[in-house]
């Protein structure tokens, strides 16, 4: 019999004043058998950086061909792929051939900086695509619980997360935005 995914409830309220966005979100997350609590909650993280109501969750670490997120437009086409980790080159291109727009949302602290450092000179070249660093993300994995609430307020830059238990701060580095023209 095969493992399955471990499903978690979480009612997720977002504001973020940087974009004028403020919505409530009742989101369904499922942990892949291979992924830790504090990557779940990376894409967490990611859902509320672009967050909004057409934003999903899709088969990420299941199908290799589906993003940890994107938003479709009514025709299907994909408007917003977001990979969460360190993606290769290859998939980024592949993705940004894909979307009209593709974000790429690293942590892991010093390996992610190293895989910036090897991947930046060929991926600045790709104006429809995002890179933001998240440091010091393992305090999110003390945050999930198989349902809960979080609201997470965007100012300035800064991303504060309420949770039960008290505030976590985090600060994303934007490693590359895309172009405007």
């Amino acid at each position: 019999m095969a493992l399955k995914s471990t499903i978690y409830k979480i009612d997720l309220n977002v504001a973020d004043m940087d974009r004028q966005y403020y919505g409530q979100h009742s989101l369904t997350v499922a942990r892949h058998l291979s992924e830790t609590d504090e990557r779940m909650m990376v894409r967490v993280i990611a859902f509320t950086l672009f967050a909004s109501d057409s934003l999903v969750f899709g088969k990420g670490l299941s199908d290799e061909d589906e993003p940890d997120l994107w938003q479709k437009d009514l025709t299907g086409a994909i408007e917003l792929w977001i990979d969460v980790g360190l993606p290769t080159e290859k998939d980024i291109r592949k993705a940004v051939g894909r979307a009209q727009q593709v974000a790429v949302v690293l942590y892991g602290g010093r390996i992610a900086d190293m895989w910036w450092e090897q991947n930046s000179k060929a991926l600045l070249k790709l104006n429809n695509l995002t890179v933001i660093n998240l440091p010091e993300t393992e305090a999110l994995a003390n945050i999930a619980e198989r349902g809960f609430d979080v609201s997470c307020t965007i100012q300035d830059g800064q991303i504060m997360v309420g949770h039960s238990d008290g505030t976590l701060h985090i600060t994303p580095t934007i490693l590359k935005e895309k172009s405007t023209y």
